[in-house]
């Protein structure tokens, strides 16, 4: 969408925490069964949600490198992931946090992702992970990025990647030129070259695959009904905003596309995991 502040992050939170697929989730947690310290790098991390949603998948003790290039964003979470921690204590770096009995250290780091993609992995990465991002970036920051983790031999997680689909209920005679129109903008520059867009998940799987690790892709919609009147109010905002940018379709057409009550939709996405050949899964102390 385009839309990173603070009060959209907070409203879709739990709708991207349930929509997350519980397969891939599963394999992210059996892969880290034996990794004693998860050293995890979270890109556009935003308010943390993705650490809130992923840190119950992983060991009893974590290290999180939080990136984004917004001091806002990465003020927000701070305060938010104090007051989600049972216990939190603030070091020079960052938080020590206590959580259902892990200990989570997480530093906050301002980065700016488009100039080095590949210099956001850091030695020592076990996993490199990210949340609704990947869409909003360029094939070649995919490239970049990929052979970076790959470099590191570490494990990779995204979910919530747009795949270019969404249904409305009530139908509306313009919901596919709409459609076609918001994907056509998605892919215009969001800051990091011309996005990927819809075609995000498949550009890393190819990119994981020729690398050789072991890839699992798994649709990751929002459902979307009756109690999330809120955010499907802000979505059907957003998208008609960003179909009037492209100016392909009137401002009629939008109007009326924009004020049909909606009651249902769903918004496609995928969730992806990659892990090198041979990923370990054998003494916990290593």
């Amino acid at each position: 969408m385009g839309d990173f502040s603070t009060a959209w992050l907070r409203l879709r939170e739990p709708v991207d925490r349930r929509s997350r697929n519980t397969t891939i989730a599963d394999a992210l947690r059996d892969a880290f069964l034996t990794h004693r310290v998860a050293r995890v790098i979270d890109i556009g991390c935003g308010t943390g949600a993705n650490l809130r949603a992923t840190a119950p998948l992983l060991g009893a003790e974590q290290d999180w490198t939080l990136l984004d290039n917004d001091p806002a964003l990465l003020d927000a979470a701070r305060d938010i992931l104090t007051a989600w921690a049972d216990q939190a204590e603030p070091n020079p770096d960052g938080l020590r946090l206590r959580k259902d009995g892990k200990t989570i250290r997480v530093r906050f780091r301002l980065y700016d992702l488009a100039a080095d993609p590949g210099g956001s992995i850091e030695d020592g990465a076990d996993l490199v992970t990210a949340s609704a991002f990947f869409d909003l970036v360029s094939p070649a920051f995919i490239d970049q990025l990929v052979s970076a983790v790959v470099r590191q031999k570490a494990a990779f997680h995204t979910v919530l990647t747009y795949d270019g689909t969404h249904q409305w209920s009530p139908e509306s005679a313009f919901d596919g030129a709409i459609g076609r129109a918001f994907n056509s903008h998605q892919s215009a520059d969001k800051g990091f070259g011309p996005a990927a867009g819809p075609v995000a998940s498949s550009l890393l799987y190819q990119a994981f695959q020729s690398a050789a690790y072991v890839t699992h892709l798994s649709p990751s919609p929002w459902l979307l009904g009756a109690d999330d009147s809120a955010l499907i109010a802000e979505l059907v905002d957003g998208i008609a905003a960003a179909v009037a940018e492209t100016g392909q379709l009137s401002a009629d057409a939008i109007s009326a596309w924009r004020t049909l009550r909606r009651q249902a939709a769903r918004v496609g996405h995928d969730d992806f995991l990659a892990l090198p050949a041979g990923w370990p899964t054998g003494d916990p102390s290593a």
